[in-house]
């Protein structure tokens, strides 16, 4: 015979995860600075002490979406600059792991690219993209070096090039469409690097 089941013990309902999702819609939505802890209560049918029972700050979630976005992109960015093996290969695969990395955190990548610098939170969210873009330029720079990308246009210049496109991605693409994420990854790869020319 089994046990009897333990009731949960602390509020049903809603855990860290969910009330993380809700803020980063609304602050999609409406702007961070617009959004108030009483809008994710609201969102999610909870009060706002509940809310806080999961969070201490709205400042908090802002945060944990950010780093969100950031801890992936980072990770991709230094494994490939850690890697053996061309310069050229590993910018490719940076690419194309950009894209999926959007494509699994499309909200919180959207909040990042939305940011301004307008709180400490922001500003170290922006300094860390200008570390993964400096990282970026260095592979474009060595991939030059090494013959395998035209060396004529800057390397940061072709860096914000190539992460524009990426970047881009939040504003139209749905996971729900047509297009898979590794339909995608493999469009996207190949335009940056073999160009539209039949």
């Amino acid at each position: 015979m089994s046990e009897p089941a333990v009731p949960r013990r602390g509020r049903p309902g809603h855990d860290q995860a969910a009330v993380l999702r809700a803020a980063i819609d609304l602050f999609n939505r409406k702007g961070y600075d617009a959004t108030s802890i009483g809008d994710v209560a609201d969102e999610l049918g909870v009060t706002k002490s509940a809310v806080y029972h999961h969070v201490p700050s709205k400042e908090h979630l802002l945060s944990e979406a950010l780093d969100e976005a950031l801890v992936e992109l980072e990770a991709t960015v230094d494994r490939a600059a850690e890697a053996d093996g061309s310069a050229y290969e590993r910018l490719r695969g940076v690419v194309r792991r950009s894209v999926e990395v959007l494509v699994d955190h499309q909200p919180a990548v959207t909040l990042l690219l939305r940011v301004h610098g307008n709180s400490d939170t922001e500003k170290a969210a922006l300094e860390r993209r200008r570390r993964i873009d400096t990282r970026l330029a260095n592979l474009v720079g060595q991939a030059a070096e090494e013959g395998a990308l035209r060396a004529d246009v800057d390397a940061d210049l072709v860096s914000r090039l190539l992460f524009g496109m990426v970047n881009s991605l939040v504003e139209w693409y749905r996971p729900s469409g047509p297009v898979d994420v590794e339909q995608l990854a493999d469009a996207v790869t190949a335009i940056a690097f073999e160009g539209l020319a039949g």
